[in-house]
């Protein structure tokens, strides 16, 4: 029973995701309180990585710094380009148009190393991807939204940093080193590591959900219509490039996650911070978005990954 209970969890992440973002919209309180834990809870998302790999995964990813610096590369123009034909395809209101280019010109997010462990992508890669991505942010996000609308931000450049060592780089080294010590004495709690991450993931959506219900339930359709066809087509160009670049599937499948999962939470503070509620708006939506998009692309992902698999050993054995 206890060892089945972590791959439900695993299989059920979309429905549990749906079930505490619906919860969280007609109940705010049940998951409004959770706000000042966010960053404790991304810690112990990022411990649970740590756990699940090794030192020679990131040494791996050594040989792919072009992937690292294409994901970079995409993230930083591919969707603020998204972001602006998406708004001019929707005819979108200036400010929430400037609000879905500060989503676009983000960095990538915490959930998209746990999106892409579920999805069996690459996840030393992932992870990589999302610091090098979070460090160039107080210097590019700024710069994109200025060039786009004419507008100055300001990104806190020591307390990103900070931000990144003590929910990223810290609770990973830990799991790391805690997996190279104990080895196979911690192996039930590398099992149950993963399904926690996705309890807390689908936690601190619900959070952002409760905190932003109003705003969500007054159902803008335009602006919900350009955040979700920009972070499709997001997913897209990052999959589309990474097949360009990769002959590993996996590779391709992290680059889609990366480039298309945004840190959200510093694009609604970002726009509360220099502009309005209305600012914020799409970067609450890209927060649910996202992840519901990027869940069930991960839940195909692991299928196709599986298939495959399946096939090789079929073929082996034929020969």
């Amino acid at each position: 029973m206890l060892t089945a209970l972590p791959a439900r969890i695993e299989r059920a992440f979309l429905p549990i995701a749906v079930a505490c973002s619906a919860a969280a919209l007609i109940e705010p309180a049940l998951f409004s309180w959770i706000k000042p834990h966010i960053a404790l809870a991304l810690g112990i998302i990022m411990f649970g990585m740590g756990l699940t790999l090794e030192v020679s995964d990131f040494m791996g990813v050594l040989p792919r710094w072009r992937l690292v610096l294409a994901g970079a590369a995409l993230q930083y123009t591919v969707m603020p380009l998204l972001a602006l034909g998406a708004s001019a395809l929707f005819g979108l209101d200036l400010e929430a148009a400037v609000g879905l280019a500060i989503v676009g010109a983000c960095p990538g997010g915490t959930a998209s190393n746990v999106i892409a462990y579920l999805a069996g992508g690459n996840v030393a890669l992932s992870v990589t991807m999302t610091m090098v991505s979070t460090a160039l942010a107080p210097l590019l996000t700024p710069a994109i939204v200025y060039a786009l609308y004419d507008t100055r931000i300001e990104i806190d450049f020591w307390g990103m940093a900070r931000s990144v060592f003590w929910i990223v780089v810290f609770p990973l080294v830990d799991g790391l080193v805690l997996r190279r010590l104990l080895r196979e004495r911690i192996s039930g709690l590398v099992r149950i590591f993963p399904s926690v991450s996705i309890l807390a993931i689908s936690a601190v959506i619900a959070c952002v959900m409760a905190l932003n219900r109003e705003t969500i339930l007054a159902l803008p359709l335009l602006v919900l219509g350009a955040v979700l066809l920009h972070n499709v087509a997001g997913f897209g160009a990052g999959y589309a490039a990474g097949r360009l670049l990769s002959r590993d599937r996996r590779d391709a499948i992290t680059l889609s996650i990366e480039v298309g999962m945004q840190n959200s939470g510093l694009g609604v503070a970002l726009a509360n911070a220099f502009f309005t509620a209305r600012a914020a708006l799409p970067g609450a939506l890209f927060s649910l978005v996202q992840n519901l998009v990027g869940i069930s692309l991960a839940r195909i992902w692991k299928r196709g990954g599986r298939s495959e698999a399946m096939s090789a050993t079929t073929g082996q054995d034929a020969a």
